[in-house]
């Protein structure tokens, strides 16, 4: 029978729905709560979109574990729910209502969606329902999932959403819930908050705090005629004007008005505030940047005079400040004005870059080029250039003459560190790629050894690291202020610019030092697979302060005491594994009696409110008999977040034996070396590629192309050879059941009445077959699903390639072997290809490999002495080729010579002794017969020593009671066979040895000497 994998695979899919095949319930029996029970979960899909390969994997992981759990005998519930709280859902309805071309082809001809069922999508739930029952749910059970689909529940449900309000009601009581003034992201587009799942870009940036130094100035005024915007004496336009008649001029309110745009009363001193994360180096600027191309304007910023851009003004307000533009201009015409330093009152000039961003902080950026590569060659090139100022009105030899201004002092570097560090890297230009890796070492060289220099009265001789922030502090006021920046460029996925906002917000008070404590504490007990990432739940749970976790509108929970905000996304998924144990029978429940003494009840018994719900009780059976979640496995970077969350809330809610007992983390998906990308349609389907190549084989590549936390790549070569692979698996199988049962065979370790029934070559195949399942159970108990999918599979085949070239394969103890062989690879095959893998075990043994016990190692079966000889005998298969293809040899003779024994002797003197050829060599020494043999000695000696660093005592212990030279004559049939030659097995000191090429004497012990004739 040829492989199908779509028929198969229909077949299974079929089968297991009639069944309720991975229906999981508490067991009926009495001992009930001492069953094994395993509880895998995974985020739910948020069906803003179809499900691409990528999706594929994040839930085909867990499923190999949940059914591997299964085959060890665990009662196990793998759920899953769906997620459409927040804006995403509600942002692709109103693109698809506004007929944008993208969103259209996106659905049509990413997604397939047919254009007669367009119209269903034009509601959200109409939107999400499309996407989970056409997309999601297809296709996770078209890959097998082994999912109780009994559970499967919204986030939109209203019983969904009182268990929400039950969690919000009890945070807030507990005082983990509060209202004030808070840093958000904050959609401009959109006008409101917005989180990480709401992000296109920047879902890594984090809130920054920068310190405006207040320098202080004067807008040049009118009567200026050589300035940016004026041509020449007698130009009458300016920079924000038209033409001299324009009344309706930014910051001029009639014809009259003296004063230009972006110019207060003549001779006022305005604030141009400039951001910098490092305010101790202020007294080192030597110049000031701005965009000349940009637009800057004159705004009241809390009732005084600023000059930032037309960007930070919007920035400003949305951070609480009182903000009111009262003029707007070019940046040309600010080049030229001199501000003064607020620390060391110096006069500093403005300067034109267009390296500036006018959207990033103020717009304004103050130099040092002492301490900064980007300065230091930013002010080399514009000096190079400084004639060209001139049309600026500015002097050439001003600029010329800027210094670097060193401010502190560190060991390793010269005077002016920036100039040591860009001679150093060879950095000639402000394009050099390396000036980034320049800039990056020196700054943390500075911050952690820079020491400050006299200038700085309290503060000198002090390390930067020490005194940062003491400085800043010292002097907030009239010199610095604050502003909240991202540390990178951050998008909604509505395409707005998001930035920092201060907003009269509830938060969760994720500082709270007793929930920190007992969140750690959870961290501490936690497997985290892998267990590198323990750290970064720890570091998440040290920056994270209070979290917003409302919205001003989107699907989801209202927040109970205030309707007009709806819970965000990340806010309402921190205890959701807990409803899916009681999600089918809450159902039967009426939506009013859920109220928040409901909840209590259910998880925390009758003692915990006064006339508890029968049902609440009941329901809460079911959760104890589930609770914990043994592993949630999820993406890796949802551990800022998401990850940390489910831990907090899990610590306040539930008694410790309740608290999560495992994490596995998930790398990201590439496609062709690609970043995937839906909104590029630079994705794979799970159908497309399951209707190619069959479920089986997407699986299969998704679980061993990489271990779960790592990276990986989908490409459609390497997909076609697994396909290709599998296929050859299932064909040999096939035959091998077709040939039938042995007819004396009772087993492969039990009374075959054959006693030739089972020869060596058989047992070292079996024995190979006890170390894969010992490897495989060890990768699985870690989630290693490469690692066992490379030993179940291709680490076997090739142990399988060498039995059939070395096993005459008609035997009855051969067929024997094979398919015992066969039923135990079904077995550990069966989480990964499960279609596959019951087929045939069901066609050999009457049951699908799912429903029979993951293998255990059968001791009887191991032989490990036999696995050394038999890679001896490989190896001198090799040399033997070796030898042949070196001299063109095509032998009628090939002569095995094994070492005296002498030289065996030699090597037991190491192992007695210890891998030291000192030792070794004063140990057989002792012997008269082997002192007499001198060099010869010395020289086996060292190659014992090499030899035996390879093997471990035990391994060394059972090469050395091997009988080597009867090891090479019971291959001798078989060498036979592979180089069609007569073979001759000799001890090297023999009395008739055949030795006409004088090659007996190169033997030593595991590698005989070999004659080709």
């Amino acid at each position: 029978m040829t492989y199908e994998p779509q028929a198969i695979e229909q077949r299974w899919r079929q089968r297991w729905a009639d069944e309720g095949r991975y229906e999981a319930d508490p067991s009926d029996q009495p001992d009930a709560g001492d069953d094994e029970t395993t509880f895998v979960t995974v985020p739910y899909p948020y069906p803003s979109g179809g499900m691409h390969i990528g999706h594929a994997r994040t839930y085909t992981v867990p499923d190999a574990y949940a059914r591997y759990r299964r085959q060890q005998g665990d009662n196990v519930l793998f759920p899953m729910a769906w997620h459409v709280t927040g804006t995403p859902i509600v942002g692709a309805v109103e693109r698809l209502q506004k007929g944008e071309e993208e969103q259209l082809s996106l659905l049509r001809d990413t997604y397939n969606v047919p254009e007669e069922r367009l119209k269903e999508l034009e509601t959200p739930m109409g939107f999400a329902e499309y996407f989970i029952e056409e997309h999601y749910k297809k296709g996770m059970q078209s890959l097998g999932l082994s999912v109780d689909w009994r559970r499967e529940f919204t986030t939109n449900d209203e019983r969904y959403s009182k268990f929400i309000s039950w969690q919000y009601e009890r945070l807030r009581e507990k005082g983990l819930l509060e209202k004030g003034l808070h840093p958000v992201n904050y959609c401009t587009n959109e006008e409101q908050p917005v989180t990480t799942h709401d992000l296109l870009e920047g879902e890594d940036a984090e809130f920054q705090e920068y310190t405006l130094v207040r320098f202080r100035g004067e807008l040049p005024d009118e009567g200026d005629a050589d300035r940016a915007g004026a041509s020449d004496e007698g130009d009458a336009d300016r920079a924000d004007a038209s033409d001299e008649g324009d009344t309706d001029r930014a910051g001029a309110s009639d014809e009259g008005d003296a004063d230009r745009a972006g110019a207060s009363d003549e001779g006022d001193a305005v604030i141009f505030p400039m951001a910098t994360l490092r305010p101790e180096t202020v007294r080192g600027v030597t110049n000031a940047y701005v965009n000349p191309d940009a637009t800057y304007v004159r705004a009241s910023v809390d009732g005084e005079q600023w000059v930032i851009s037309e960007d930070a003004a919007e920035k400003f307000r949305l951070q609480d400040r009182e903000v009111e533009v009262e003029a707007e201009f070019s940046g040309a015409d600010l080049v030229g004005t001199s501000v003064e330093n607020p620390i060391t009152g110096d006069d500093v000039l403005v300067l034109p870059a267009g390296f500036v961003d006018a959207d990033n902080a103020t717009g304004v950026v103050m130099s040092v080029p002492a301490h900064s590569p980007d300065d230091y060659i930013a002010l080399q090139e514009l000096q190079e250039r400084a004639d060209d100022l001139a049309e600026y009105g500015i002097d050439p030899e001003a600029v010329r003459g800027i210094k670097p201004i060193p401010i502190l002092t560190i060991e390793g570097y010269g005077e002016i560190p920036a100039k040591s560090v860009v001679e150093e890297h060879g950095i000639t230009s402000s394009d050099d790629p390396a000036l980034e890796e320049a800039t990056n070492d020196l700054y943390n060289a500075e911050f952690h050894s820079g020491v400050l220099t006299d200038e700085y009265g309290e503060f000198a001789g002090e390390i930067v690291e020490d005194v940062r922030l003491r400085f800043r502090q010292h002097h907030e006021g009239d010199a610095f202020d604050t502003m909240q920046e991202f540390s990178e460029e951050v998008i909604c996925r509505c395409g707005g610019d998001v930035e920092v906002a201060y907003q009269d917000t509830w938060f969760l008070r994720y500082n709270d030092e007793n929930w920190m404590a007992k969140t750690k504490r959870v961290i501490k007990g936690l497997d985290a697979i892998p267990e590198n990432t323990r750290g970064e739940y720890t570091h998440t749970v040290d920056w994270l302060n209070e979290w917003p976790c409302i919205r001003n509108y989107g699907l989801g929970t209202r927040l109970p005491w205030d309707q007009e905000f709806v819970i965000e996304p990340l806010s309402d998924s921190t205890l959701y594994m807990s409803y899916y144990t009681v999600a089918p029978h809450i159902q039967e429940v009426p939506v009013e009696d859920l109220d928040p003494e409901f909840f209590d009840a259910m998880f925390y018994g009758e003692d915990a409110v006064e006339d508890p719900d029968e049902h609440a009780l009941e329901l809460g059976e079911e959760w104890d008999y589930w609770y914990p979640v043994d592993y949630r496995f999820s993406g890796n970077d949802l551990i800022s977040n998401h990850l940390t969350f489910y831990l907090y809330h899990h610590a306040e809610f539930f008694p410790e034996p309740k608290w999560p007992q495992g994490i596995v983390v998930m790398g990201m998906g590439l496609l062709e070396g690609q970043k995937m990308s839906s909104s590029k349609g630079h994705v794979v389907l799970p159908g497309e590629a399951i209707n190619e190549f069959g479920a089986d084989t997407v699986r299969f590549f998704l679980l061993n192309a990489s271990e779960p936390w790592q990276d990986y790549d989908w490409r459609e070569e390497a997909v076609e050879s697994v396909h290709n692979q599998l296929r050859r698996f299932y064909n040999r199988g096939q035959q091998l059941i077709e040939e039938g049962s042995p007819a004396q065979a009772a087993g492969v370790n039990g009374d075959a009445g054959d006693a030739e029934a089972i020869n060596d070559v058989d047992r070292w195949l079996l024995s190979k077959l006890q170390s894969a399942v010992s490897a495989a159970t060890e990768a699985m108990e870690r989630s290693e699903t490469r690692n066992a999918t490379q030993t179940a599979f291709y680490g076997f085949d090739e142990h399988l390639k060498w039995y059939r070239r070395r096993a005459e394969l008609d035997r009855p103890g051969a067929r024997l072997t094979l398919r015992h062989v066969l039923e135990t690879r079904l077995r550990l095959l069966a989480p990964f290809v499960p279609f596959l893998a019951n087929e045939l075990h069901e066609e050999l043994t009457g049951t699908p490999a799912e429903e029979a016990p993951w293998p255990e190692i059968d001791e009887e079966l191991q032989a490990p002495e036999l696995e050394l000889q038999e890679a001896r005998v490989e190896a001198l298969v090799g040399d033997i080729h070796e030898v042949a293809d070196v001299t063109d040899t095509d032998p009628e003779t090939v002569r095995v010579y094994v070492a005296a024994d002498w030289k065996r002797q030699v090597y037991e003197t190491v192992q007695e002794v210890g891998a030291d050829v000192g030792a070794v060599m004063s140990e057989v020494m002792c012997d008269p017969e082997l002192r007499e043999k001198g060099n010869e000695v010395n020289q086996v000696a060292q190659d014992a020593v090499e030899f035996a660093r390879d093997y471990d005592e035990s391994e060394l212990a059972d090469l050395l009671a091997m009988d080597e030279h009867a090891a090479y004559e019971e291959a001798a049939p078989f060498l036979g066979r592979e180089f069609e030659a007569a073979v001759e097995v000799y001890a090297e000191d023999e009395e008739d040895v055949v030795d006409p090429a004088d090659r007996a004497g190169n033997a030593v012990p595991f590698r005989p000497a070999i004659h080709l004739e």
